[in-house]
Order: structure tokens, then sequence, then C-alpha cells
């Protein structure tokens, strides 16, 4: 862990070489929904590449870099997109970014995510509010020595998404005319899609959604004091609800389509989150 601190303050180093901005929120775009990085008023972009001894982005549709600039006037950091742990990371390098954007001053996470549905009442397209998370399925970033100077050993995980800033995405979806579902969010480890009867189990655990990432990085985030909001494109249902194979680029199709109502989604959001802090 003492190497893992160092390596972090040394990508944090790095990151410094390049821009001094400090962030108020830190947002993760999902997949399929990094177009919106290009409407951020841009003063510095890092590619992940760039920064000494971090983990790079392997997956179609995540072009991997950070985007420092402003969302209507608000200064934020965006991970144009985010590491996975099927990618072969270790779950400390998955939430490295995390703490990354953490020790560069964001205040607040905004977590997004293409998730598959579970609960019937969900369609594609449909934009859905993490209330809560089942994260049993992977590995706990926090497991191994404490990072002390990060958070406590034993966080408590009552409250991960902050109800606040649930109170103001429900408002702001309201404001701007979105239908926003609400639900609990599982993690996978992927990469492969479930199959019929572990959607069938994830249902039976109360989850509304499945993906293959956030839930990791909610912990870290609440581990090191952040506030957190997330909201899920639910970009098909899960395996078994139709009786049609599941296909990457489908999620990628639907993200695609709905994304104009995203960016307006996420872009009012901000706004109003800063607004409260």
């Amino acid at each position: 862990m003492k190497n893992y601190m160092e390596k972090l303050k040394k990508c944090c180093e790095s990151v410094r070489a390049k821009t001094d901005f400090v962030p108020q929120i830190a947002i993760v775009l999902g997949s399929g929904l990094g177009d919106y990085a290009e409407k951020i008023d841009a003063v510095c972009t890092v590619s992940y590449g760039d920064i000494e001894g971090f983990p790079v982005s392997t997956v179609p549709g995540h072009k991997g870099r950070f985007v420092f600039g402003y969302v209507g006037g608000v200064p934020v950091v965006a991970m144009q997109g985010r590491v996975h742990y099927y990618e072969g990371y270790s779950m400390q390098d998955v939430v490295l970014p995390i703490r990354l954007m953490g020790l560069l001053g964001a205040k607040v996470l905004f977590l997004t995510n293409a998730a598959g549905g579970v609960n019937f009442d969900f369609q594609p397209g449909d934009f859905m509010m993490i209330t809560d998370q089942i994260s049993n399925f992977v590995p706990s970033p926090l497991i191994g020595p404490n990072l002390d100077e990060l958070g406590t050993r034993f966080p408590d995980m009552s409250k991960i998404y902050d109800k606040k800033l649930c109170s103001i995405l429900r408002q702001t979806a309201v404001q701007v005319g979105i239908s926003l579902r609400e639900g609990v969010y599982l993690q996978f480890s992927g990469p492969n899609f479930e199959t019929p009867h572990e959607i069938k189990m994830a249902r039976i655990l109360g989850a509304d959604a499945v993906g293959m990432s956030t839930a990791c990085e909610a912990i870290a985030a609440n581990h090191m004091g952040l506030r957190i909001c997330g909201v899920s494109c639910i970009t098909n249902l899960g395996c078994g609800m139709l009786d049609v194979p599941l296909s990457d680029d489908d999620v990628r199709e639907t993200a695609g389509r709905v994304g104009p109502l995203f960016e307006k989604l996420v872009t009012a959001a901000v706004e109003n989150i800063a607004q409260s802090l």
C-alpha cells in the first residue's frame, strides 16, 4: 500500500505538471456516453497514457483521457472512458482514477454507466438514478492495508449515494422534462454478459440494473469522503428477458440514441449540484 500511495502521488504530480486546474465535480462517462466530453468547455486534456503508472482503457468507445474544463461555469474533470476490472487490471488500479480526481480537488463524484435492465418495468433508453448498489460479485477496492491518508479502515456504506444529491437529480429531471427512474445497481465482473439465471438472481437480490463497473468506484470514493451520485443509461434488458442475444453494439447504439437527453440531464444536474455546494 505504501508503494500504491507513492504511485498515486506520482500520477497526481504527473497531471499537475500539465495543468493546475482544480475541479469541483468529477464525472465518469460510461460506455457510449463519452461524447459528452466534447460538450465541455475544455481548458486542458490529459491522456491516460501520458500519466506515469496510470492504467489505460482498452475498451472500444472509451477514449482514455481526462478532460478538464467547465460545464455551465462549473469547474469539472471528466473521465472520457473508464478502466474496468475485466480488462485485467487489479481492483486498486481500477479505482486509481477515482482517487486521483479526489486528490486533484473534486468534492463530488458523478458516476454514469451503460447498464442492463433487470426490472421488467424498464425499457432500453431509460435513465435510472442509482439509489444503492450491490458489489459482492467483485473484490472490494479496500482489501489490503488501509490507505490511512485517504480514509478510515472500516468506512460506513449506508449512504453511498448522497441523499441531497439524489434529491437534486430528481428535481433536475423534472426541470428538464426527462423521466428518471430509480433503483439499485449490481456490478458483475464481466466481460461476458450474464446468463438468464444470473439475471434472475440479480432481480431476486433486489437489483434493478446490472453492469461491469461503478460500484467499486463508489466504494473507493466514499472511502475518501467524496459525495456521490450516479445515473445508469439502460441500454438493453438483461439476458433471458427478451428472446434476443445481447451485443455490445446494441449497448453503444442505444447510448448514442439517447445521448442528447443524457447531455441535457447531466449539464443541468452539474449546475444545480454546484449551487448546493
